[in-house]
């Protein structure tokens, strides 16, 4: 009887609904697994995407020139039709008095060379700034000979403010931030891995703590071990500090808010969005129009703005980059403090876990 009542309940047992199916496959760990490898496939053709979009073939857009000397006619004004021409991109003029406040221009970034048009136009010299951006000197310098030969304008070239000799290409400062901003973030998920019980307050600590830490031998390394950098060393390290912390509270506030995948909206963010429009790797009057603008308003832009001022121009500090990462800080350390009982870390989660 027990043999046939097995064999009775057996054939009368029905297979799993295919909704049943989907709901065990979403309580499965194949679930979050399928999600990822989707996701990391997709990171992987984004991140690509963006840095060739903006880096592969850098073009001038707009660039902010000083002029001195008869610009508005003869050949000076020839010259700078043909450089627009060539360039096939505005060479925004802003005229200056003398030598000296153009110079003064150069130092507040305000504008990326000088064009100093002497003898009605017939001569000219132009003073690049490989400092201000690298790249940017790049294209003038390959540029504007071949555009003096073709308008009879005998040009010459300087560099009024060349790069320091361990960085020839400009690219250590992008490099120095790039890590404070991957660290930054990889900081905090190591903390939400390992560290899960600390309260908010303490998470908060332990993100400082990391990046003075880990600011110092961003800057120790670079400059005291490399020499590829004469930083100026305690204003450098506070702004590698800063820049950690701000990515690190970037990642917590999302996970705050979106738990488990904080990592695709702080990926997107500060990798595929910001870095690429750094204005680091590429200066910002050669990036994709949108890029140049939005870099400057992300944490990656402001921490390359910051540190450039201060390696480059010292003396000449602005306060829109500090306050760019200040916001940013502000808003993510607030929005996990105001729904930190959202995060999925803490003691008495813990707590309540272990006893479940």
């Amino acid at each position: 009887m027990a043999h046939m009542s097995s064999g009775s309940h057996g054939a009368h047992a029905q297979p799993p609904t295919r909704g049943q199916k989907w709901a065990a496959f979403r309580q499965s760990p194949f679930w979050p697994a399928t999600v990822l490898v989707l996701i990391l496939a997709a990171a992987a053709g984004l991140f690509a995407g963006s840095y060739t979009y903006s880096m592969a073939d850098p073009t001038p857009h707009s660039l902010p020139t000083a002029v001195v000397g008869s610009y508005e006619q003869g050949r000076g004004k020839a010259f700078l039709d043909g450089l627009e021409q060539a360039l096939n991109a505005s060479v925004k003029v802003h005229p200056y008095p003398g030598l000296a406040e153009a110079r003064d221009a150069v130092e507040e970034q305000e504008v990326f060379a000088i064009f100093e048009l002497r003898g009605n136009g017939r001569t000219a010299v132009l003073d690049l700034s490989s400092a201000s951006g690298a790249s940017v000197a790049e294209v003038l310098a390959r540029t504007a000979p071949e555009v003096g030969k073709k308008t009879g304008v005998a040009l010459t070239i300087r560099d009024i403010n060349p790069l320091q000799t361990g960085d020839p290409r400009g690219l250590a400062i992008f490099y120095i931030s790039l890590a404070a901003v991957i660290i930054g973030f990889v900081g905090a998920i190591q903390l939400s891995v390992h560290a899960r019980a600390l309260t908010p307050f303490e998470r908060i600590l332990f993100t400082i703590a990391y990046a003075l830490l880990g600011g110092f031998a961003i800057a120790a390394t670079v400059d005291w071990l490399l020499g590829a950098l004469d930083l100026p060393f305690v204003q450098s390290w506070l702004i590698l500090a800063f820049t950690l912390f701000t990515s690190g509270m970037v990642f917590t506030m999302f996970n705050t808010l979106v738990g488990r995948w904080a990592m695709v909206p702080t990926w997107g963010l500060m990798v595929l969005l910001g870095n690429p429009s750094s204005g680091g790797a590429v200066s910002w009057p050669l990036l994709p129009s949108p890029l140049g603008v939005i870099g400057q308003w992300l944490p990656p832009g402001a921490s390359v703005n910051a540190q450039h001022t201060a390696v480059y121009f010292q003396g000449h500090q602005h306060l829109f980059p500090y306050l760019v990462l200040g916001g940013w800080a502000l808003l993510s350390c607030a929005v996990f403090w105001t729904w930190r009982h959202r995060h999925p870390g803490g003691r008495e989660k813990r707590r309540a876990h272990a006893e479940t």
